[in-house]
């Protein structure tokens, strides 16, 4: 039987989250950007006091912390209501802090064990457009249809400066790129699921063309597969 899953990798800021909304209300399938784990655990681990560097207290948050995602309850532009501990924290993991901070904590195995067994659940129940770093190559491998998104740093950058700006929020482009570079870095250095994509993804670049004809070239993917 066909799971219908659309794994969709990239690094930030490279259109996965648009494009994965895109995707979920034309199919009516579930959006789950798993990189909301990552950060839940991050802001648990901050608010708690935690420090990010104790690779052993940050794995036993990522066991015992429950995290939910649920549809929107509250017209405010969210995509998901996140709960951590039941609390709705669906705004303070997006925060400069965590962002600064979600890297880190995402390169521990004990922690990647924990969330990626949460999310591949949540995947194999199917119709779900599931986002993240890793999805094609370790969550979903036998996801029928993977995608990778990419574009510079400096076009991804700008894109998150831009998205802070629009929520009202201060920003420094040259900050925001120095952290997009130090992700990227990171995330594709790291010993556990590095930030590659799948042998079998199509690869998008995403740099000079919108986010809606990145979705219409998905969509027909989609179809092709039997997905849509």
């Amino acid at each position: 039987m066909l799971v219908k899953t659309i794994a969709l990798d990239g690094p930030a800021a490279s259109g996965k989250s648009t494009v994965g909304q895109l995707l979920a209300q034309e199919l009516g399938f579930l959006f789950f950007d798993t990189g909301i784990m990552y950060r839940a655990v991050t802001l648990a681990a901050l608010e708690a006091e935690v420090p990010i560097d104790d690779e052993t207290a940050c794995t036993r948050l990522a066991e015992e912390t429950h995290i939910d995602v649920r549809p929107p309850t509250t017209d405010d532009g969210r995509t998901n209501d996140i709960l951590i501990n039941g609390a709705d924290k669906t705004w303070q993991i997006r925060t400069p802090e965590v962002d600064a901070n979600v890297s880190e904590v995402s390169t521990y195995p004990g922690v990647r064990a924990a969330l990626t067994q949460k999310q591949r659940e949540i995947g194999q129940r199917g119709e779900v457009v599931m986002v993240g770093r890793d999805i094609g190559t370790v969550v979903m491998p036998d996801a029928p249809l993977k995608i990778f998104l990419d574009a510079s740093a400096e076009e991804r950058a700008r894109r998150r400066y831009q998205e802070r700006l629009d929520r009202g929020e201060p920003a420094d482009y040259e900050e925001v790129l120095s952290i997009v570079r130090q992700r990227d870095q990171i995330d594709s250095t790291r010993d556990v699921a590095p930030l590659r994509p799948a042998e079998d993804a199509r690869i998008i670049d995403s740099e000079s063309i919108s986010a809606e004809d990145v979705f219409r070239i998905i969509l027909k993917f989609a179809q092709e597969k039997g997905i849509a």
